[in-house]
C-alpha cells in the first residue's frame, strides 16, 4: 500500500486540488476552514461575476444554479472523505440528494458558507446533511449521499 501524506486543515485552493480531482470550471470550493473526519466539515466558495454559468443563468439577472450549490456541498463532502488516510487515492461519487430546498438566490459577490454534518459513514458509503448560507441566511440545504470507490 502506498504511503499517504497527512492532510492538515485549513486548506487553501492548492490543498483542495491535492484532495479532489475537480478543476476549473467545475471546482466549486475555495477554502476549507475546519474538518473532523466522520463528523463535520466547514468551507466556502466565493461567487464571482466571472463564473461561466452566469453567461446563461441568467444574462441579465445572474443566479447560481441550485444544483451547483448542491454540487459545491458535495465537493466539500468529498474533501472530508478523501482527506482521510484510508481514502486517499480513491474517488467520491454523488449517489443522491434527499430533501433539497432552495431558500435564497446566490448571486455574484456572495460568499457561500457551507457546513456539512455526517449522518452516517461507512468505509464505502456515507450521508451528510449540508447547509449553504449567504450572510447567515440559508440559501440551500439537503442530505447528500455518496460512495467511496477505488480509482482505476
Amino acid at each position: 500500500m502506498a504511503e499517504t501524506t497527512p492532510i492538515t486543515f485549513p486548506l487553501d485552493i492548492n490543498g483542495i486540488k491535492k484532495v479532489i480531482p475537480h478543476r476549473y470550471p467545475f471546482l466549486l470550493v475555495d477554502y476549507v476552514e475546519k474538518c473532523e473526519y466522520g463528523k463535520e466539515i466547514i468551507g466556502y466558495k466565493n461567487v464571482t461575476a466571472n463564473e461561466p454559468f452566469f453567461q446563461g443563468h441568467f444574462p441579465d439577472k445572474p443566479i447560481m444554479p441550485g444544483v451547483l450549490v448542491i454540487e459545491a456541498m458535495a465537493q466539500l463532502g468529498a474533501i472530508m472523505v478523501l482527506s482521510h488516510p484510508e481514502n486517499q487515492g480513491k474517488i467520491a461519487l454523488l449517489l443522491g440528494v434527499d430533501g433539497a430546498k432552495f431558500r435564497k438566490a446566490v448571486v455574484p459577490g456572495d460568499k457561500l458558507d457551507m457546513h456539512l454534518q455526517v449522518i452516517v459513514m461507512s468505509p464505502s458509503r456515507g450521508k451528510v446533511h449540508g447547509v449553504a448560507k449567504v450572510k447567515d441566511q440559508i440559501a440551500a440545504e439537503g442530505d447528500i449521499m455518496f460512495a467511496i470507490l477505488k480509482e482505476k
